[in-house]
């Protein structure tokens, strides 16, 4: 089940867990239920599902507390994902490792943990399940088998919440998956921009060549865009030959950049069966504090028009919420 040669691959790690573009994200029934009934079968204070990014301990699911986040250095499941096994610890509060953690000493009171890693199919390590409970407790050999299995069950749902956010062409985020994205970056106080982006001309791509080999563009064009997007952004396609991204923690500065380097690379290629490169017009909008999903939408919308109007190829950014009212 583990992979030993890739426990010390951060990097890596890191980048499985933003595959599942999970981070953040509103409650989910299935693992919920997972929690839930983990809870009941091992009759412990608390269960969780957290996921373990560069920096912090998020909990995706829990049962017997509220979903919260913490510092990964404070969390008990950092070492659980360092490890090619179960982690069972009896009593916290003899363990020199974490018998000072808030979690032992403060309100909590958490005296016994079990967790498991929670492995992607490519051996990397992305979070936990974990058992806590409130007095010290010897869990067996068998509790670790059976919360293994728990475990191999929200790698499952996780995989297949993966397939349904996917567009099946081109292997982005649905529309439906990439507003979720963008709903999220608006809920949260930290900066984003967006960009939508659209390919030139590609009605004359499918009436000269014909639909499959439209789709050979949109998959090429995308695999592309896909390889100048940082992990923590979202890209998805938006409906035809237009595709979005969410550009986490970019001023318009930042954006324009790689919006350019997008449209750029996308140029420089010469589709095979076309013989010809793509062009891209790209509109470009910052969130402002007035923004909402509409509104932001909107001038990005607005600037791709733009960019269209103005003989395409090229990038606009947007103007502030005010000039769209």
């Amino acid at each position: 089940m583990y992979d030993d040669a890739k426990l010390e691959d951060e990097a890596g790690r890191v980048a499985a867990l933003s595959r599942y573009h999970a981070l953040d994200t509103a409650p989910e029934t299935e693992l919920s239920q997972i929690v839930g009934l983990a809870r009941d079968v091992f009759q412990v204070s608390q269960a969780s599902v957290n996921l373990i990014d560069r920096h912090r301990l998020w909990m995706m699911a829990t049962a017997g507390a509220a979903r919260a986040e913490c510092r990964r250095e404070d969390a008990f499941c950092d070492h659980t994902i360092r490890a090619a096994k179960p982690m069972a610890v009896p009593n916290l509060l003899e363990d020199e490792r974490f018998r000072d953690s808030p979690f032992v000493q403060g309100e909590a009171h958490m005296r016994a943990y079990l967790g498991v890693p929670l492995t992607s199919p490519e051996g990397y390590n992305v979070g936990t399940l974990c058992l806590l409970h409130t007095a010290p407790r010897l869990f067996t050999a068998t509790d670790a088998d059976i919360l293994v299995r728990f475990s191999e069950l929200v790698v499952s749902q996780l995989e297949m919440r993966l397939i349904a956010q996917q567009d099946e062409l081109t292997g982005t985020l649905t529309r439906r998956a990439f507003l979720q994205r963008l709903d999220g970056a608006l809920a949260s106080p930290d900066p984003f921009a967006l960009v939508v982006l659209d390919l030139d001309m590609f009605k004359a791509i499918n009436d000269t060549f014909g639909h499959p080999v439209g789709d050979i563009v949109l998959t090429s064009t995308a695999r592309t865009i896909a390889g100048q997007v940082r992990s923590g952004d979202a890209f998805g396609r938006l409906g035809g030959e237009e595709f979005g991204l969410v550009l986490a923690g970019a001023d318009s500065r930042d954006a324009m950049a790689l919006a350019e380097r997008i449209r750029a690379h996308v140029g420089a290629q010469v589709i095979a069966e076309t013989g010809r490169p793509v062009t891209l017009s790209l509109g470009v909008a910052v969130r402002t504090p007035a923004d909402d999903r509409t509104s932001l939408l909107l001038r990005a919308d607005l600037a791709l028009y733009e960019a269209k109007h103005d003989g395409r190829d090229r990038t606009v950014l947007a103007r502030g919420v005010e000039a769209t009212c």
